[in-house]
């Protein structure tokens, strides 16, 4: 049996020597890749295995796994190790230490081959016989498919408000309307997903990427099963950084080609309430014989007309680096979506 050599190189390490996994060759191009990464769930995987294989068979359709193993300290390794011995279409990667949920997808889609990509998550709450109304739904025309969790099994004030509350926000911010971004279970075309590049806690909003670039999105209900093994790795905490990750999106979705836009809207109205500060301050001292120094007005106006010029300059420097980044490495500003008579 011939082997395929998997290695990974974390961009915050040098190189790194590590064991990689030799896995059975599998077909070229599988028509489906499921991505699954693995963080802890020596319990949680054989179950998986099983329930993925009667599905992903029972499609129809040629497919891959991927298994990411992010850095786990129990036995999650050895057990991938050997699945993947016995079946060639499990295909293992293995991080050097935990880089996270986001970092395991992005390696995910890096390695898969597939037509179609569905992430899902190994701890059994996802159920892998929505994959196949996944695909259904995709067949429609549609090139995201999102899993809304409609029915979720999780702690109400410590999972279930909070996931609620990020869910709005996300959607009014966004103008994607979805109940449920969090949900890892979805579904994309190879060609939506394979450009998105995955940084922080970025995972939940490719579905939010891929509108923006003209993607068609949708989202279907699917089966959610109270956690079986363990327990979650995500807390109360995760709430404050979907937020600023949103702020952080929607910043490099609306003004990441032109950034001196909201800094110089900020030092704008930096300006314009010192101005306010000033003509108040000249009001009380021709009118109410109110001197200068009596109020904390000057102060404010120096510091208004200080950050304006401040933001100014920050969106000059901003555009300069924009101007670098696309610059110096061929970065284009668009994405085309098919040509007709064009070399």
């Amino acid at each position: 049996m011939s082997y395929e050599v998997v290695t990974l190189m974390s961009t915050d390490f040098s190189p790194v020597e590590e064991q990689a996994i030799g896995v059975a060759p599998v077909k070229a191009n599988p028509q489906v890749s499921v991505l699954v990464p693995v963080y802890n769930e020596e319990e949680s995987l054989p179950a998986l295995y099983d329930k993925l294989v009667t599905s992903l068979d029972s499609l129809g359709r040629s497919w891959e796994v991927i298994l990411v193993d992010d850095g786990s300290r129990d036995l999650s390794w050895q057990l991938l190790t050997e699945m993947a011995a016995k079946d060639s279409r499990l295909r293992c990667v293995r991080f050097v230490r935990n880089f996270g949920q986001t970092a395991a997808l992005a390696a995910g889609i890096d390695f898969a081959n597939g037509d179609i990509i569905i992430p899902m998550d190994a701890d059994l709450q996802n159920d892998p016989v929505d994959i196949t109304r996944l695909l259904d739904k995709l067949d429609e025309g549609y090139d995201v498919v999102s899993g809304w969790r409609k029915d979720r099994q999780d702690e109400f004030f410590t999972r279930l408000i909070p996931s609620w509350t990020a869910n709005k926000i996300i959607s009014v911010i966004s103008g994607v309307r979805l109940h449920d971004y969090g949900c890892s279970l979805k579904a994309y075309r190879s060609d939506v997903i394979k450009d998105v590049r995955l940084y922080g806690e970025m995972h939940r909003f490719v579905p939010i990427y891929a509108s923006w670039m003209g993607a068609r999105v949708t989202e279907i209900p699917v089966t959610h099963h109270a956690r079986q093994f363990g327990q979650s790795k995500y807390g109360l905490s995760r709430t404050f950084k979907v937020v600023l990750d949103l702020i952080l999106v929607k910043f490099l979705s609306s003004y990441a080609t032109k950034p001196i836009h909201i800094f110089g809207a900020m030092g704008f109205m930096c300006f314009a309430a010192g101005f306010l500060a000033f003509s108040w301050m000249v009001v009380l001292k021709l009118f109410f014989a109110t001197a200068f120094i009596s109020t904390p007005l000057p102060v404010l106006v120096a510091m208004c007309a200080m950050l304006g010029v401040q933001f100014i300059f920050m969106g000059l420097l901003a555009e300069i680096l924009m101007r670098t980044y696309h610059e110096s490495q061929g970065k284009s500003i668009y994405k085309v979506r098919s040509r007709l008579n064009c070399d």
